[in-house]
Parts: C-alpha cells; structure tokens; sequence
C-alpha cells in the first residue's frame, strides 16, 4: 500500500479528532469579516470554507490565492492555510500584513509558527505523500465542526466511500468534476488530485455553469462527476450525448475521497506513483 492509500484511508478517524478540537481553536468568531488564504489545495479548501462560514451567517468571508491577496483591502481576521508551514506566498503574505492571523499547518517545526499571530497544528494529519488528501479534508473538518456543522453523518459517508468497489466506474480519457456552492472548491480539489496523481485531463466548473459551454466536452470515454446532490436534468443531457455521469448526493467531502481513491487506482494503472507525482514538490518554496 503507497503512503497515499493509508492516508486516504485513515480520513475518517482524523475528521473525528479534528472536530473534537474544533471548540477551543482560535478561529474567526461570528460576525468578523475574514479572508482565507492558501496555495494549490488549500486554496480550494480556502473556498469551500469561505462559502460556508458566509452561507452560515457568521460574516462576511473571502478566498484568496495567497500571490492575489488585495493588500489594501480590510479584514478583522486572516487565516492561512498551509500543510507544510513553509509555502513561500503564504508567508510573504503573512510577513506584509497587519491584520490579525492565524494560520493552520502541520509542521510545528516551520517558519508559520511565528510568522501568525496563532497557530493550530494539526500534526497528526500530516502526510509522507507529495499529494495531499488527509490533511487537506481534516482542516476543512475542524473549519466546519467550529462552523456548529455535526459531523457524524459526514463520517460515515467517507466510510461508504472507502469500502465502496471502484470497479464500477469506466476508464476514462477526460474527467469533468462540478459543484454547487461550498462544493465548488472541493470539485476543484478533485480536478487538481486526478491530474497531481494520474496525469489526468480534467476540468472542473460551478455544476449550472457546466451547461454555458464546458458540457461541449462530453461524450463516449468521458466522466462528468458530481460532488454534493446530483441534478438528474444534467445526467440525461451528458448521458445523452454518450458521456458518464458520476453522482452519488452523499457529503460533498466524502464524495472526495472516493475521487482521490480513484485517482491513486488511476495512477497506479498507467504506472505512476500516486506517493511522488511528477514536477512536484511537498512545498513550492520560491528562490
């Protein structure tokens, strides 16, 4: 088993310690205005929570690629996302800032840990993986367990997603992943992991957005994955035109795990390594 596999696996069990912590973190409080900030995954991370906390009335709150930050915009609080604690945009941007931080990682031994104001660690969803899985869906655990979401029923989910057959589903030249609000950041996440680890052709767009044009792309030999509760008006257009529609409704963050499952069996099918994808690195750390 590659070290993605036992990450992926072990997923469930860290949403759960991640939503134990979640009271006592220092996290944006109600009605602060917040930006989030991240690089690659933590971006889409960034994004999904942004839709949440927003979607849940407890303020304003924005995603950013940590390179596009507006420097002169206001915010209460920022919050970064970074695994490694030693993404060079993320601490640019923390060193250029003079608003309240505070940062998520999994390296308490990094340059992060006094470049915010506070700091969470979340070692124990650290990964030896290049790609992140594990580490990437606890922080979005503990970030929706201090929103006042329970997350039982999200739990089991990724535990049907993790014993579910992959055998099901048709090799595929081209994969096209969709969301709907919280959900489009992860369909992103998806996107990003099929080509990290399998070289994977993919796209990935708002799920009503995918009509204006993207839905051009689908037919025989190319999969159309819905994250969050499927649009059975959409499956018929892309199964109409001889595409495969992917969607099973349950939790849009459990549904990534079976795509980051699939991404690995992808991978290892062309024979790739899921643990060290080409062109890539734990951190992109500029000169």
């Amino acid at each position: 088993m590659t070290h993605t596999e036992s990450e992926i696996a072990s997923q469930p069990a860290c949403w759960a310690r991640a939503a134990d912590l979640a009271a006592d973190a220092p996290l944006p409080r109600p009605g602060e205005r917040v930006a989030v900030v991240g690089c690659g995954t933590s971006w889409f991370v960034a994004q999904s929570y942004a839709a949440l906390r927003e979607g849940s009335g407890l303020g304003e709150t924005d995603a950013f690629a940590a390179s596009e930050f507006p420097l002169g915009r206001t915010y209460d609080r920022v919050l970064a996302l970074t695994r490694s604690g030693t993404t060079t945009e993320v601490l640019a941007l923390l060193g250029a800032l003079e608003l309240p931080t505070v940062a998520i990682t999994a390296d308490p031994s990094t340059p992060v840990m006094t470049a915010a104001h506070e700091v969470i660690v979340l070692d124990f969803a650290d990964e030896r993986s290049v790609v992140q899985t594990r580490f990437a869906t606890t922080q979005l655990a503990l970030l929706r367990a201090h929103l006042g979401e329970d997350l039982t029923g999200t739990i089991e989910h990724a535990e049907q997603a993790l014993a579910e057959d992959l055998g099901d589903l048709p090799e595929a030249e081209q994969y096209t992943f969709l969301g709907r609000g919280w959900a489009i950041g992860l369909a992103a996440e998806g996107a990003l992991k099929m080509r990290e680890a399998a070289r994977a052709w993919t796209e990935s767009y708002p799920a009503m957005e995918y009509r204006h044009g993207p839905i051009s792309i689908a037919g025989p030999g190319r999969v159309t994955w819905m994250l969050g509760r499927p649009s059975e008006r959409l499956e018929a257009e892309v199964t109409g035109h001889g595409g495969t529609f992917v969607g099973s409704g349950r939790d849009p963050m459990a549904e990534l795990v079976k795509i980051q499952r699939v991404a690995v069996a992808r991978a290892q099918a062309r024979g790739l390594n899921p643990d060290e994808p080409l062109h890539l690195t734990r951190s992109v750390i500029l000169p």
